[in-house]
């Protein structure tokens, strides 16, 4: 399976895939190079993924994207009208429903875009797993993951939830990154029901939870 991962980060959701063929793609070079030490089989691709996905959606079997989400979160919205240390309000960033709408017209594979729960009611109707929004063109049938959301803790916890040690990289914000990161088991979860093994899911789940404690 030709897969691409756009906004890929240091590669939260595709810690726990196995026999697919990945396009990567990230802007911020700190944290592209995150991602290649840990998936070195991957190809990456730093650069703008919204623009990427356009000129290159056609190529592949499956398309995952997470657009940045602060500008759509409640938390950022809560803390804007409560005088707390944010920046004043801006605008939604619209590029998230330009490329729901984009797939869901264009592409003939199978999608997901993921982001936070919004502050505002969706302007297109999203599935829900865990603690964030997944627009996708299959089911995602498997809703055991709603517990497996970490956001919060120190940068130790943090990185033992997730399974990635970044204790030799000093340019980023460690605990940032780990916190904007999916779920491996979420990011399993999907890429099941893209293929269909919704039997199999949980025995997955629980397999691959286990590296993760080991890596």
């Amino acid at each position: 399976m030709k897969v691409l991962n756009l906004y890929a980060g240091i590669g939260g959701n595709r810690k726990l895939w196995e026999d697919v063929e990945v396009t990567a793609v990230e802007i911020v070079p700190e944290i592209a190079e995150i991602y290649q030490d840990f998936f070195p089989e991957d190809k990456m691709i730093i650069g703008d993924a919204h623009q990427f996905l356009l000129d290159h959606f056609k190529e592949y079997d499956f398309i995952w994207s997470s657009p940045p989400c602060p500008s759509h979160s409640r938390a950022r919205f809560w803390g804007s009208k409560g005088g707390l240390d944010y920046e004043p309000p801006v605008y939604p960033d619209l590029k998230l429903y330009e490329e729901i709408i984009l797939l869901d017209h264009y592409y003939d594979g199978k999608y997901c875009v993921e982001n936070v729960i919004s502050f505002y009611e969706p302007l297109i109707k999203p599935q829900t797993v865990g603690r964030h929004y997944f627009w996708a063109n299959f089911l995602i049938r498997d809703k055991r993951s709603e517990g497996y959301h970490q956001h919060h803790g120190d940068l130790k916890d943090l990185a033992s939830r997730k399974g990635f040690d970044l204790s030799k990289y000093t340019r980023v914000d460690k605990r940032k990154i780990l916190r904007n990161c999916v779920e491996p088991e979420i990011g399993l979860v999907v890429l099941e029901s893209v293929r269909g093994n919704t039997q199999q899911t949980l025995v997955s789940i629980i397999s691959k939870s286990k590296q993760i404690g080991e890596t």
